[in-house]
């Protein structure tokens, strides 16, 4: 450290020297300029002399030369002359110097003219360059911020319809009048248009009916367009002054405006996954409602990369290319109507993606870029809600260069806060960043990574200054133009500390003014607070930008910081230095909310609030988590902090208690969980029910009647406690309430009317949670006695299990019966809302109050009334009942039949739902109630059960269920004779139960020789018993046999270290545990004791051979698929002393492959013969002990062997060929050999081959083939080859086509004729010796035979030359036979002698040698010596 202070005071000192000369050079003797673009220059003229030469008046001033007395003289006149050319050099000087100054006078005064008219373009051309940077960025598409609304008027009055309106640039406006253009200038009287500041003003004076329409403006611009509507309505009074009412006018019919429909419910997608949510609406949407804004927590969604907004016909559609944990929040789709804005919400949670390593933590979010400079930027974000089992530990921040396209870690050590400096990036490039967190499981996965962000100088536009000039101009001058000639910078001011972290601390400073015109950098210095000693902070970084993160100081020290300017000119003083600066204390987590309480919401929702922590300062949010009451399953609620204290969890399951915690969330970190809530039943709060329907009369005299209506569709949750009437006279306007004290039922008798009037009634029903709405008015029924023969309508008519094709329906029987009882009931049906077309259902009348109507079809609608029937006819039919859906309702139970473990005989039924006070119902038939004399109803939770105390036929019949309060949770059960049968039985075997066994007697034998007989049962408790009987008696633990008896699992063992004789017998194993009972017997005698017996006493010596080497595997054979036969074993347990020896017949084989890494000793034979039969004997032997084996390779084995070899050549037969010979054909397949013990057979068109004198099978070692002499065209067809090798039949085809026939025919006639030629033709037949050796002076005779059709022609050669002299060589030939003598040798008739034969097949020529040697030497060795 102190070295690089030496060098740094050095490089100070060279630094002020250069800036002190620079100092030094402003000193001004003379002024030039050389261009617009460069500075003023300036230098001292000096005379310039050669150095080779001299003056006289130096020669003359020189003292070491001796002087005359003319040099005083010489002097005087010299300096005379010197003064006149002084003053005469001086006057010109002067001129020329007024001459210079008035040029450069001149020079400066045209320079100042052109540089002004060059700047005054250059802030023209800044100040257009900006007006249009800013105008793109304040560019905004057209938005209606005060839409138009409708008005309604009387005819003759003014109104004014307004609209604001904003964007950038400002848009274009338009209005129209019920779709076609508004032209104000067509009646200027009528219309006034204003428009100011984007506030557009119709005025529309005395109003009349024709004014009355639909108006519409449109905003259009480059950017796009918007579109508000406005209705007016204008009244009238014609006719208000005779009585009538007044009238209302519109200019179009109004169409019937677009509602919320179906819309999207709370939706879950997984992080990076795409979400699409839907709106539908009842209707397409009117011109006006066509712009559909969709908003994520109240802030507007825009159309972008990433979000696709698409609203076409009756539907509204959001898509997002891929969703991430900032996307979670309240989605809300807002539609325009004629009476304001209709909103649809729901919540979209976003679910954690696939951790990166198993139990890792989840991805952050909201990670953030800001403070943005030239090489440093401040990363914040939020810890993830999902921990992954372990806490987090830390962070990891991540940057991408877009122009490199690869992720690097920004820090070394992980970051425990969420918030990180980050430094050292490049000047103008684009970042992306993303943050990993970091458990003891290893690195989570990514967080989504942050819009690109252009590092650059965030201050670049403070140095510019715009002044005004003449006629509306402004110059744009830089802060660098006005510094004039200050080249070395000047010290940062405001040195301090921005960001504090208790692992970092960043600084912060002011860029200093001026910055001498060049690019600066900085060196940052630190000193303990109250040291005078500066080193350098920034060391060999360079710091481009004025914020520079400091990471090593040291914990509970003060250090102040200066720093220095830097440009190419020169260094700057230090800064003033900074108050002192430490490391700031360890931000703690956040402390924990309270008072976590869960409310009931829905059937699948719950409202859960909390209270929030005294210290909140530093949170941002909150997370959730739920589990299963008692289960400690806890899953994450939300991915995004919550930023209120209450909040509606959805997707829970109905009838399921939860409980729920909550977390505080900061940069920090999370808090530790809250206490749990108090668990709860996930059901429907209590409402008040809806309003009753479908009055009726049901019974009426002079002055009484009895009325009837239907129960709410709903009850709010909570079973309705009574029912309030109210009535009035028709045509009168205020309702008397009938009775004070609820109806229980849904009927109500009303007195003291008066005859003959009419009366009109509607129905309040009430519950725990209040009374509801009041249903419509019903129709005006007439007081008066009924006297009518036929009866009255029946009513109350209901729905039960209603199924998929079926359901039940019910009603009460009227209680006007007419002049005779009720004999039944007639039912109708109509198919969709639709109540005017009704079909009969049944052929005659139903005698019951319910019918089951079957063959429905599922997901259609229906309508069904009942009429009853006397002997004077039908009566009125009731009112048509509700619409019912027919399908099978989600989660729908049904009664089951069974057996408790008490050997009860129950009916058991679970319902879906359930409100505090429902209760069950069950009857039988539907109508009678169960006798509880003979039945046992209980119910537990939402689960009831009906169980038989003794039953019997008397209890078989219809059994029906249902809920109070919510009768759609309905089922039957039709208890049969069959299942009173069959559960009888099976209530038998509950009561007598058996012990079940997993597994019967068992026998093991150990390789030690152990026998061990086990049998196991179900797991068994503490107080089962066991007795064991072996021949009859009982038995326990002796010395000989050990007994245990492991309960829990349910294990008897018997275990025996030596089996013997006397333990051959039948085992009993007799087991209790309360009722249940079981016995399992091993008989353990004969062939399966002597087995058992015989195989324990081997393995007893097994370990005794297993002392010393012995075989692991023994002698075994196999055939591979080269067809080799191989012999091996392996062997174990040796040393260096073994031995291995290998004996066939009583002969050593000494061929043997040992693998010293396996064991395995190996004999391959390639080719078996019969040879190879016979007794194979191996032994294995050192100093420990010696083992055997034997493989008896004979009779049945060696035909087994024989079998599996002929199996193999089988298999490595090839496809059939064809080749032709001089003969015929040859059909063949290729084989790796052939034995005779495989059997083959050639089939020809499904027809075996016989041997013939045309077809000759026949083989080799490596071919099967078939011969067809002389073929022919019959011999075409199909060609089978079936190879039998003793257990399997292998067949190889061959289709001879008349195309392969042909070629195959083709190639026998040529090779024919090849054999008729090679017959025929000329040749050799006993030849000549190669070499032949005669002594000078004799003569030699060389004959040979020759053969040939026809007779051949026949030529002696010497040395390739005919031999012509018949005087030295003398020829003889004859038909077959032909000669040459050499009479009297000489060493000249030395060489070659050849004879040479021909006739029309063909030619052959054979050479002999020569040689002639003289009488005393020796022939050659390789010669045959003649004469």
């Amino acid at each position: 450290m102190e070295t690089k202070m030496v060098m740094q005071r050095e490089q100070e000192e060279q630094l002020s020297q250069m800036s002190h000369g620079m100092q030094l050079s402003t000193q001004i003797k003379k002024r030039t300029f050389t261009s617009s673009n460069e500075d003023a220059s300036y230098s001292n003229v000096q005379p310039i002399i050669p150095a080779d030469l001299m003056s006289v008046k130096e020669i003359l001033n020189m003292s070491n030369l001796p002087r005359h007395r003319t040099w005083e003289v010489l002097q005087e006149t010299m300096a005379a002359d010197e003064e006149y050319h002084r003053e005469k050099w001086t006057r010109f000087g002067n001129e020329a110097e007024r001459t210079e100054i008035d040029v450069i006078r001149n020079q400066h005064l045209l320079r100042n003219r052109v540089d002004k008219m060059a700047l005054r373009r250059q802030a023209e051309n800044k100040k257009s360059a900006h007006l249009n940077y800013l105008e793109r960025l304040s560019q905004k598409a057209p938005d209606f911020t005060i839409p138009l609304r409708a008005h309604t008027v009387w005819e003759g009055m003014t109104v004014i319809l307004s609209c604001s309106v904003q964007g950038c640039p400002s848009p274009k406006i338009q209005w129209y009048k019920d779709g076609e253009p508004l032209i104000i200038s067509s009646q200027p009287w009528n219309y006034s248009l204003q428009q100011n500041c984007g506030l557009s003003l119709l005025e529309i004076r005395r109003c009349s009916p024709a004014d009355a329409g639909e108006y519409k403006v449109v905003a259009k611009s480059a950017l796009g367009e918007a579109t508000t509507f406005g209705t007016l309505v204008v009244n009238s009074y014609h006719g208000a002054m005779t009585g009538s009412e007044s009238t209302q006018t519109t200019g179009l019919q109004q169409q019937k405006e677009a509602q919320f429909d179906i819309s999207f419910p709370p939706t879950w997608v997984k992080e990076g996954s795409g979400l699409s949510l839907q709106c539908t609406f009842t209707s397409d949407l009117l011109p006006f409602q066509q712009d559909v804004l969709w908003f994520r927590d109240g802030i507007q969604l825009q159309q972008s990369s990433n979000v696709d907004i698409k609203t076409f016909d009756n539907k509204s559609v959001i898509t997002m290319m891929a969703a991430y944990k900032e996307n979670e929040g309240v989605y809300c789709a807002r539609l325009r109507t004629r009476d304001g804005i209709e909103e649809h919400m729901a919540f979209v949670y976003l679910k954690d993606g696939s951790a990166a390593v198993p139990g890792g933590p989840a991805s952050p979010l909201a990670v953030e870029v800001s403070d943005v400079n030239k090489d440093y930027v401040f990363v914040t974000w939020q810890p993830p809600s999902a921990d992954g089992g372990s806490p987090v530990e830390g962070y990891y921040v991540e940057r991408c260069d877009l122009s490199q396209g690869e992720w690097v870690r920004c820090n070394v050590d992980i970051q425990k806060i969420c918030h990180f400096p980050v430094f050292g990036l490049k000047e103008g490039a684009l970042y992306q960043f993303r943050v990993c967190a970091v458990n003891k499981a290893g690195v989570g996965r990514p967080s989504k990574a942050t819009e690109p962000v252009l590092t650059a100088d965030p201050l670049e536009y403070t140095r510019t200054m715009v002044v005004q000039v003449d006629r509306g101009r402004t110059i744009t001058i830089t802060k660098d133009e006005l510094e004039g000639q200050v080249k070395a910078p000047f010290p940062p001011t405001d040195v301090r500390a921005c960001e504090l972290s208790d692992t970092y601390v960043v600084l912060s400073w002011t860029e200093p003014e001026p910055r001498g015109r060049e690019p600066l950098t900085f060196y940052v210095e630190r000193s303990l607070a109250g040291k005078s000693s500066w080193e350098l902070a920034s060391l060999d970084k360079v710091v481009n930008s004025p914020r520079y993160p400091v990471f090593d100081l040291v914990k509970d020290k003060q250090y102040c910081f200066r720093v220095r300017s830097i440009n190419k000119y020169g260094v700057s003083d230090p800064s003033d230095p900074s108050p002192p600066i430490s490391l700031g204390k360890p931000q703690a987590v956040p402390p924990p909310p309270h008072s976590v309480m869960a409310i009931r919401d829905t059937d699948t929702s719950v409202l859960l609030q909390w209270q929030e922590p005294k210290d909140k300062d530093d949170i941002v949010g909150y997370y959730l988590y739920y589990s299963e009451a008692e289960k400690q399953e806890w899953k994450t609620v939300n991915n995004k902090p919550l930023t209120t204290t209450r909040f509606i969890v959805h997707g829970l399951k109905t009838w399921k208690e939860y409980v729920f915690r909550v977390k505080s969330v900061s940069r920090a970190g999370n808090s530790k969980y809250s206490d749990e809530s108090h668990p709860i039943l996930v059901k429907s709060a209590i409402n008040v029910p809806s309003s009753p329907s479908a009055i009726a009369l049901l019974l009426c005299t002079e002055s009484e009647m009895v009325l009837g209506w239907r129960a709410p569709s709903s009850n709010g949750g909570s079973s309705v406690c009574g029912y309030y009437l109210d009535q009035k006279e028709k045509g009168m306007q205020i309702w008397r309430e009938v009775n004070i004290k609820p109806a229980k039922e849904k009927q109500l008798k009303v007195s003291d009317l008066k005859t003959g009037h009419f009366y009109q009634f509607r129905v309040f029903a009430a519950n725990a949670a209040g009374v509801g709405k009041p249903s419509d008015a019903s129709e005006a029924f007439l007081c008066e006695k009924w006297t009518m023969p036929e009866p009255g309508c029946p009513y109350d008519l209901e729905f039960r299990e209603v199924r998929d094709d079926s359901l039940v329906l019910r009603w009460a029987s009227p209680l006007y019966e007419g002049q005779s009882p009720v004999s039944g009931y007639m039912l109708e049906m109509s198919q969709g809302n639709q109540s005017d077309n009704w079909t009969i259902l049944t052929a005659k009348p139903v005698s019951k109050t319910h019918y089951k109507v079957t063959g429905l079809q599922t997901g259609h609608t229906y309508c069904f009334r009942v009429s009853a029937v006397n002997n004077a006819g039908v009566g009125r039919a009731s009112l048509p009942s509700e619409s019912v859906t027919v399908q099978t309702q989600p989660g729908t139970k049904e009664i089951k039949i069974g057996v408790d473990d008490d050997g009860f005989i129950f009916l058991g039924y679970e319902a879906v739902e359930m409100n505090d006070d429902s209760e069950f119902i069950w009857s039988k038939n539907y109508t009678e109630p169960i006798d509880s004399q003979r039945t046992k109803a209980e119910t537990t939770k939402n689960r009831s059960v009906v169980t038989f105390t003794d039953p019997s036929e008397e209890d078989l019949g219809l059994y029906t269920v249902e809920m109070s309060g919510c009768p759609q949770l309905s089922s039957s059960y039709d208890f049969t004779a069959e299942d009173l049968e069959r559960l009888k039985d099976l209530s038998w075997q509950v009561r007598n139960p058996l012990i079940a066994l997993k597994s019967t007697w068992q026998v093991e034998v150990s390789e030690k020789g152990n026998v061990r007989l086990w049998l196991q049962t179900e797991s068994l408790s503490d107080s089962a018993e066991l007795r064991l009987v072996f021949n009859d008696r009982e038995i326990s633990t002796s010395p000989r046999r050990k007994i245990n008896f492991d309960k829990a699992k349910g294990l008897v063992e018997i275990l025996f270290d030596q089996l013997s004789q006397e333990d051959e017998g039948s085992y009993t194993a007799q087991l209790r545990d309360g009722r249940a009972k079981n016995q399992c017997t091993l008989v353990f005698v004969d062939q399966k004791f002597r087995e058992i017996l015989a195989l324990a006493d081997w393995n007893r010596r097994d370990i005794q051979r297993k002392t010393g080497p012995y075989f692991q595997e023994f002698l075994t054979w196999s055939v591979n698929k080269d067809c080799e036969l191989i012999i091996q074993c392996k062997v174990t347990n040796t040393n260096k002393d073994t031995s291995f020896k290998w004996f066939k017949d009583g002969l050593e084989i000494k061929d043997l492959s040992y693998d010293q890494t396996t064991g395995i000793i190996s004999l391959s034979i390639s080719q078996v013969t019969k040879k190879e039969a016979g007794s194979y004997r191996a032994v294995v032997s050192d100093s420990r002990g010696e083992d055997v084996s034997t493989l008896e390779l004979l009779d049945n084995e060696y035909d087994k062997l024989l079998q599996q070899l002929s199996e193999q050549c089988a298999l490595s037969a090839g496809p059939l060929r064809i080749e032709s010979t001089a003969e015929g054909f040859r059909i063949y397949s290729s084989l790796r050999y052939y034995i005779g013990f495989l059997k083959t057979s050639w089939y020809f068109k499904g027809r075996k081959i016989d041997q013939e004198t045309r077809t000759k099978p026949g083989s080799s070692m490596q071919k099967v083939w078939i011969e067809m002499l002389n073929p022919t065209e019959n011999d075409k067809g199909e060609y089978i080859l079936e190879m039998f090798d003793g257990k399997e039949t292998h067949k190889r085809l061959y289709e001879l086509s008349t195309e392969a026939f042909a070629e195959a025919l083709l190639e026998h006639q040529r090779l024919k004729q090849l054999a008729i030629a090679e017959k025929n033709r000329a040749k050799v037949v006993k030849g000549l010796p190669d070499v032949v050796a005669i002594m000078e002076g004799k003569s030699l005779c060389l004959t040979c035979f020759i053969d040939g059709d026809p007779a051949p022609e026949i030529f002696w050669l010497r040395n390739d030359r005919e031999i012509l002299d018949q005087t030295q060589f003398t020829i003889t030939k004859e038909s077959k036979r032909t000669s040459i003598t050499v009479n009297k040798v000489t060493t000249e008739d030395s060489g070659k002698y050849s004879i040479f034969v021909r006739n029309q097949y063909g030619s052959e020529t054979v050479d002999v040698t020569l040689s002639v040697y003289k009488k005393g030497d020796k022939p050659p060795t390789n010669a045959v010596e003649m004469g």
